[in-house]
């Protein structure tokens, strides 16, 4: 697994390392640092190195730049390494970055094959993150890029359907590609009983603090809630990334540091205890030409663990969802988002009803019922390496 991510807080990465171990593959995690971090260890099975700090805090694209081609140099090197040692039988690479496959080089010309993961579509991403037009340079060179990125590698996970239709057009035959959603693993979101007793209504949003995910809508949400219907409601906010200094400045701008909390990121296993304790989860997504598009696992969490959502009715969740399992509001409105959770905090009865609901449907939409179709792709890829 090689990932420029924190292993330990995304979920993808670790759920496909921790089923390869399971089944009896010896696997390496190739990731990043935080501080306390050792750079060596091991979890559930997973050898985890960590080759390259890194705080999320880049505000122009030259920062960001440098510290992607950093890690794409730092990763090759360190794989490169390993695998004239044992050599590796297969590489997953994970984007963003969908370059970060040239890392892997000398492991494929020697026999490893390859999977790039496109968990983020880089182009669209890029021109979310850096308000970049479609018709700009930077953006078409971004394309030829994913489209040499694909080519290298011998086969192509996709994140969602969406995304699948759009990279199926440009840049991958649709043989060459598999489409697997982020989906939820039960052994780290179940339902549990709760163990916070304290009379507060807490709403929660867990992830990346980044422009496309509209934490700052759900923050300007909560200062128009009434304190009369929903006096009792905290907005607890997890997680990091390039925005947390502007989603600080504008709680505190706002005069919510009474009632809205920026919380750090967790590891996996612990914000699944803090997610299943809340009352209300809110994916205050823009429905951007990235965010619009990208599918958002928070949703199959929360649903996994029995807690109702409030979600912004983006173009990827209306393809997915419906208003029986998830209460949409208007995207980037904050008026309809403080709105739709003064509705739920007074209606417990509707809360529930979305969380049955949703409990149903995300019975089909856990890892456990479609982990087939990934293992059988790297035993099909193994098979290739051990013919070589």
């Amino acid at each position: 697994m090689l990932a420029y991510s924190f292993y330990e807080n995304d979920n993808r990465v670790r759920r496909y390392a921790e089923t390869l171990v399971r089944q009896g593959y010896e696997v390496d995690a190739v990731a990043l640092k935080q501080d306390g971090q050792p750079r060596q260890e091991s979890l559930n099975g997973v050898r985890i190195f960590r080759i390259q700090k890194r705080v999320r805090d880049e505000k122009d694209k030259l920062t960001y730049l440098f510290r992607l081609l950093k890690f794409i140099v730092n990763s090759a090197v360190f794989i490169t390494k390993r695998h004239l040692l044992r050599r590796y039988d297969l590489i997953h690479v994970h984007s963003i970055p969908d370059f970060e496959v040239f890392a892997t080089f000398l492991a494929k010309m020697t026999g490893a094959r390859i999977i790039l993961d496109i968990h983020d579509i880089v182009p669209e991403f890029y021109a979310s993150k850096f308000k970049v037009s479609k018709d700009s340079v930077v953006f078409k060179a971004l394309v030829m890029v994913e489209k040499a990125s694909i080519a290298f590698s011998h086969h192509v996970i996709i994140a969602n359907h969406i995304w699948e239709r759009t990279l199926t057009a440009r840049s991958v035959n649709k043989e060459k590609c598999t489409t697997i959603l982020n989906y939820p693993d039960l052994s780290i979101f179940y339902r549990r009983p709760r163990t916070r007793k304290d009379g507060t209504f807490i709403v929660i949003y867990p992830g990346t603090i980044n422009w496309h995910q509209g934490v700052d809508i759900a923050v300007r949400a909560f200062a128009l809630i009434k304190y009369h219907h929903a006096s009792e409601a905290q907005f607890h906010i997890y997680g990091d990334g390039p925005m947390r200094a502007e989603i600080q400045k504008l709680i505190t701008e706002l005069g919510l540091r009474d009632r809205v909390f920026l919380k750090g990121s967790l590891p996996s296993d612990q914000v699944a205890a803090v997610m299943a304790n809340a009352d209300l989860g809110v994916v205050p997504k823009r429905n951007d030409s990235f965010g619009g598009d990208a599918f958002s696992t928070k949703i199959l969490e929360f649903m996994a663990l029995g807690v109702p959502i409030v979600a912004a009715a983006t173009r990827i969740d209306r393809h997915y969802f419906n208003d029986s399992i998830v209460r949409f509001f208007e995207p980037e409105n904050a008026k309809d988002l403080a709105l739709t959770i003064e509705d739920l905090v007074r209606s417990e009865e509707r809360r529930e009803q979305l969380a049955r609901n949703a409990t149903a449907f995300v019975a089909d939409y856990t890892w456990d019922k479609n982990e087939t179709a990934y293992l059988s792709l790297v035993d099909h890829l193994v098979g290739q390496t051990v013919e070589r």
